[in-house]
């Protein structure tokens, strides 16, 4: 097996494009393997704004429920201070010591049974030590506690006697002076108490501890109510927040998703820097990415400028000396004309490894591949057409090589010509994407070979048959090449009936 005659490239498109390397391209390096939401900007800055509006809702919703929670108790104490306030007005002593109400208290829910307000009398007793024991609980009592008593305390402490109510009592602690108690009745439910001492102005009365009531579900019932409101609001409140916030971070993160889809247009090679106008924030990081754009194009030309230039000045000195060698005769112009061919190679050899070296580190390139396989197997069906060879080519319009189009040209020139040395009669060459790669494939009808000598064709100067015309170096150079792309290529058996070879290479 031997290297195919250099084919004339064919233009290739401009630009600059990043080279393949190992690891894959494309959309799967917009997923990590690790890491999880943590590697998402998008997903931190929505779990922290989120983390802040709960918490900030959070608290406003503690906040106004204990507020709320406050006023309404307050309410309620003002409105037991009222009752507690005409309690003190209307309460009297008979002749016959029994305690009576005049006028009655107009609130109807003291008739009621049970209705969760109440009012209780109690006789006291004054101590030595400045307090009451009671002598009389319950002397009187509102319809509304039934058969009931306020489970009051047998104690009581007041301030002393220093003010007269309207009726012309005497009020401890001051007039409107009262203290406030939680109670629980005999059904187990929580009461909220006002209670007072009263001093009558009578001779021998006895003082008195007036006690008003009602059920804490008074105050428990708006205070659910309010709370499921509030969560109402809150929520709606929250969630046009989220909302809100989602948004923001969709347009605020948009630029980032362009500047994405401009560095894929440059990756596939259909532009070779960043189009668009970007917010002042990403602009800067646009202007250096393109300059370093620039600086990789133009290192990469001067690169292929001066292997250009270094193998013209080999290949003048060398075409003097296979021309001077030539017109000789003898065993020293035999062994000049096999250094000179041999040398030959090697400048191919290595300027090919060179130039696909310097493509690995371009970006921009693409290179169609049907053109190509078109192209070379108008030539190839010229070079063998003593034999009756033809060449079939099966490709897509849309396939692409990410590489220059002179390595293209080199590699399948290799494989076609070699294909065409031991075919019968027909030679395949055929394209198509797979696995996210270019999978070029070449079969001939030839013999094959065995699977146990399919590694060997790819050693450098290997050849299977010496009578069949070559060096030996063309597979060796497909590979360097290939491998120098991050591809591979591998020796089969053809469908044919011949040797099959599966070239892989990165797709633009």
């Amino acid at each position: 097996m031997s290297a195919a005659p250099k084919a004339q490239a064919a233009p290739g498109e401009g630009g600059a494009r990043a080279a393949a390397d190992a690891a894959p391209s494309g959309p799967a390096h917009e997923s990590s393997a690790g890491g999880g939401w943590l590697r998402s900007l998008r997903a931190r800055l929505l779990a922290g704004a989120l983390a802040w509006i709960a918490l900030a809702l959070a608290l406003a919703g503690w906040g106004l429920r204990n507020l709320f929670q406050e006023h309404i108790t307050a309410q309620w104490q003002a409105q037991l201070a009222v009752q507690l306030d005409q309690l003190s007005a209307a309460v009297n002593l008979s002749p016959g010591g029994s305690i009576t109400l005049v006028p009655e208290p107009g609130d109807p829910r003291l008739s009621r049974p049970l209705s969760g307000v109440y009012w209780q009398i109690d006789r006291l007793q004054a101590r030595g030590d400045g307090a009451f024991a009671v002598t009389q609980p319950a002397a009187a009592r509102s319809r509304s506690l039934w058969d009931q008593t306020l489970p009051l305390p047998a104690t009581a402490t007041a301030p002393p006697p220093s003010a007269q109510d309207g009726s012309g009592g005497v009020l401890g602690g001051g007039a409107g002076s009262f203290a406030a108690a939680r109670l629980q009745d005999g059904q187990g439910r929580q009461l909220l108490a006002l209670t007072r001492i009263l001093q009558l102005p009578e001779d021998e009365a006895p003082p008195l501890r007036l006690t008003v009531a009602a059920d804490h579900a008074l105050v428990a019932e708006p205070l659910q109510g309010f709370t499921r409101l509030l969560l109402i609001a809150l929520g709606t409140l929250a969630a046009g927040l989220a909302a809100a916030v989602a948004v923001q971070l969709h347009l605020a993160l948009r630029p980032l998703h362009l500047l994405r889809q401009r560095l894929a247009a440059v990756r596939r090679g259909e532009a070779d820097a960043l189009q668009g106008r970007f917010p002042q924030e990403v602009q800067p990081l646009v202007s250096e990415f393109n300059h370093v754009l620039g600086e990789n194009a133009r290192m990469v030309q001067r690169a292929r400028t001066q292997a250009g230039n270094l193998a013209h000045a080999v290949h003048t000195p060398l075409s003097i000396m296979g021309n001077a060698a030539a017109v000789e005769s003898g065993p020293l112009a035999r062994l000049v004309q096999e250094q000179v061919d041999n040398a030959r190679r090697q400048v191919d050899y290595h300027l090919a490894r060179a130039r696909a070296a310097a493509a690995t580190r371009a970006t921009g390139l693409r290179t169609p591949v049907r053109p190509a396989m078109q192209a070379l197997a108008r030539t190839m069906q010229r070079l063998h057409a003593g034999r009756g060879v033809t060449f079939d080519v099966q490709a897509g319009e849309a396939l692409a090589f990410k590489g220059e189009p002179q390595d293209l040209y080199e590699m399948l020139g290799n494989l076609m010509d070699n294909a065409g040395k031991w075919a019968a009669r027909r030679i395949t060459a055929a394209a198509a994407i797979e696995g996210g790669s270019l999978l070029i494939t070449v079969d001939d009808d030839g013999p094959g070979i065995p699977a146990g000598q399919r590694q060997r064709i790819f050693q450098r100067g290997a050849r299977l048959d010496e009578n069949r015309p070559g060096s030996g170096l063309g597979l060796d150079i497909v590979r360097d090449m290939a491998e120098t792309y991050g591809g591979r290529i591998e020796a089969g058996e053809s469908p044919a009936g011949g040797l099959r070879m599966s070239l892989r290479l990165p797709a633009a």
